[in-house]
């Protein structure tokens, strides 16, 4: 799974790049179909039934499974951005979050900002508790420690994490709260898709009219963050960061191990 998880990453590195203001959610999508397709590969978001893009695009209220579209970027908005590849019949799939600078609206930036950084921060420990886990549901125990030590956020609870492999979506589900039941022995062989989804206010959402795009009930901006991580015999690897994760698992005490 090295090699899609390569053209996941590479994908959200071309989106990163086009994520401008002014520019639109069609112009990223397009890039990262380049990125993926340059590296062999096939944007498996196109795979799911009834969805013609290569990426969701979700900005600002939308949290997740947002269709790309044609309306310029506005400063200040929090975009989300989820893509995937498959090479080989094999998948990865990844997510981040930016906020688009604002110099008339500093506050709002640096609320965003926050929201994101604390969403992107429970992700990774998540991972890093995955490194050392018994049981899988430990990962949504150390995700929700994570956000509530860092301010007064709600955690997406109809939405959760996945395993990930020959389909995008297997079970087990990840879920990035705690919850009673331990959840599948963690142990190698295991790859899973870690995913919390944070919001500034209300968990509450609905899906809009476009049968995809999942928004907050309160209008309150919402980040994402994903990566799939392999579980191996000599450590974890994160299949969808180039570096494996090692920057991101750092602050945790953790290091990441290659996959042989």
């Amino acid at each position: 799974m090295i090699e899609p998880g390569l053209a996941t990453a590479a994908s959200l590195a071309a989106a990163r790049q086009t994520l401008l203001v002014g520019a639109t959610t069609l112009q990223v999508d397009a890039a990262a179909e380049a990125a993926i397709v340059a590296l062999g590969g096939q944007p498996n978001f196109k795979l799911e039934p009834g969805y013609s893009h290569t990426v969701c695009a979700s900005v600002n209220e939308d949290v997740v499974h947002g269709i790309p579209n044609d309306r310029p970027l506005e400063p200040g908005d929090l975009v989300s951005i989820d893509s995937g590849a498959i090479i080989g019949g094999w998948n990865g799939d990844a997510a981040f979050s930016v906020v688009l600078p604002d110099p008339a609206r500093p506050e709002l930036v640096a609320e965003r900002q926050k929201l994101s950084d604390v969403t992107e921060g429970s992700l990774w420990a998540g991972i890093a508790r995955l490194a050392t886990a018994r049981y899988l549901n430990e990962v949504g125990d150390a995700v929700q420690g994570y956000v509530e030590k860092h301010g007064d956020y709600g955690i997406l609870t109809d939405y959760v994490g996945h395993g990930i492999g020959r389909s995008m979506h297997e079970a087990p589900p990840v879920f990035n709260y705690r919850v009673r039941p331990k959840g599948p022995e963690v142990k190698p062989g295991l790859v899973v898709a870690i995913e919390p989804m944070v919001v500034l206010g209300s968990i509450d959402t609905h899906t809009k009219d476009d049968d995809w795009t999942v928004a907050t009930d309160d209008g309150l901006a919402s980040a994402h963050w994903e990566h799939s991580v392999a579980v191996h015999k000599d450590g974890i690897w994160v299949l969808t960061a180039e570096d494996g994760g090692a920057k991101g698992l750092a602050p945790f005490g953790v290091t990441p191990t290659p996959l042989a």
